[in-house]
């Protein structure tokens, strides 16, 4: 695989050893169990896949690129890079300028950019309409474009999709940027629905199978759908697409309950006319880090740390997953965390948190540590150096990770 060139301070030593180490011993990436880390009175699991992937290492280095290469420049980002507070914030600090605010809405109008003005597209792409409105400005919106490949595959599907008459079922949050991009993509060449879980799916499929009709449908779905979407003709023949951060198993059951409406429907025999086989959209590198969270729920922990942006979908489902079995604290940074408290995201309410007093008194402590896909390697070290801080009498770094092993279940 590719190898990006990324600022020195995102990176670890001690992190990128352990997952050095991992491949080399697994290749093949057949073996999802954490890594055990024993520093004596604290053991920590990490998991087996985290941090940066693919298409964030790919945004990043084209961003830091860009800031290099075009001194003088006004450099706009369409909205955050990925949803990571220390990239973000570290792009800010070198004068690059965000349009938008991770939920679309307008921070500088576009009317204010000139043609010599530089505009980065964020690795979640963005719609059809502003790319059509910076080349109404006179700016390239594929220059610096660091869309996800994995995105752009979706996309692609989608297209085909539409292209065969087929409705594209888009899994995914409504106001997230990837969503949003995906539906204005997928709506030029078909019709095109937003549903968020299983839930709303059963709510499709009852419209489908005529439980519910087209003005319930209209009601519920309100905003979700594309221009001229008729569910009477638009819900006879779909594919499902996802937002690529989302959890694969939920894009799947949620696959799985509509080709059983579809074949409830219209007969086994007709399903390939009706419901189009779309797994391949699933993103590799979501699907690494959610296996490796399945592996971390085998173990037994005191307490789990995920660590990444609170707006971070994919980091979210992670501290989701966790939080089934094990109290999760889902935090941003090291400095969110004392020997006293530790400061963290709320799934449910989406505030933040604090909670006192949540290093158990007992020995070993046992912690599970992992991250999302768009934290850099250097704040879980930082997390960990922290964590270690408040216990004494702990084994070194090196000499831990000269014994660090797959966990045995």
């Amino acid at each position: 695989m590719k190898k990006f060139k990324i600022p020195f301070y995102y990176k670890s030593s001690f992190i990128s050893k352990i997952k050095e180490a991992r491949k080399n011993s697994d290749p093949k990436k057949k073996d999802f169990t954490p890594t055990l880390l024993d520093f004596g009175p604290v053991r920590i699991f990490i998991a087996r896949h985290f941090g940066f992937c693919y298409g964030v290492e790919n945004a990043i280095e084209i961003a830091y690129k860009t800031i290099e290469e075009n001194p003088g420049k006004r450099i706009f980002l369409l909205s955050e890079m990925i949803h990571n507070p220390r990239v973000n914030n570290d792009l800010k600090s070198r004068g690059v300028i965000f349009l938008m605010d991770t939920h679309g809405n307008q921070l500088i109008q576009l009317d204010e950019l000139n043609p010599e003005d530089i505009v980065i597209i964020p690795a979640f792409g963005t719609t059809l309409e502003i790319q059509k409105r910076l080349n109404e400005i006179g700016i390239d919106p594929y220059k610096y474009n660091t869309t996800c490949p994995f995105v752009e595959k979706v996309w692609n599907r989608a297209n085909q999709l539409g292209e065969q008459n087929y409705s594209a079922v888009i899994h995914g949050k409504y106001f997230h940027e990837e969503t949003r991009a995906t539906f204005s993509h997928s709506s030029v060449s078909g019709s095109s629905l937003i549903i968020r879980d299983l839930e709303e799916a059963k709510i499709l499929s009852s419209i489908i199978l005529g439980d519910k009709n087209s003005t319930e449908f209209y009601s519920f779905f309100k905003n979700k759908f594309s221009e001229g979407f008729n569910p009477d003709n638009d819900l006879r023949k779909i594919g499902v697409v996802n937002q690529t951060t989302m959890l694969a198993a939920d894009t799947q059951m949620i696959a799985d309950h509509l080709k059983e409406t579809m074949i409830k429907k219209y007969g086994i025999e007709n399903l390939k006319e009706h419901f189009a086989d779309t797994r391949d959209t699933l993103c590799y590198a979501t699907n690494d880090n959610q296996d490796a969270t399945y592996e971390l729920l085998k173990v037994e922990a005191d307490f789990a740390i995920v660590v990444g942006g609170y707006n971070s979908s994919n980091s979210g489902h992670i501290a989701e997953m966790l939080s089934k079995k094990f109290k999760t604290y889902y935090t941003s940074s090291a400095d969110k965390i004392s020997r006293e408290k530790i400061f963290h995201f709320d799934i449910h309410s989406k505030k933040e948190k604090f909670s006192v007093d949540f290093l158990p008194d007992k020995y070993p402590v046992d912690i599970i540590l992992t991250s999302g896909a768009s934290c850099p390697d250097a704040v879980v070290e930082e997390i960990l150096i922290k964590v270690l801080s408040f216990f004494s009498n702990i084994r070194r770094l090196d000499e831990v990770l000269g014994q660090a092993v797959p966990a045995i279940n």
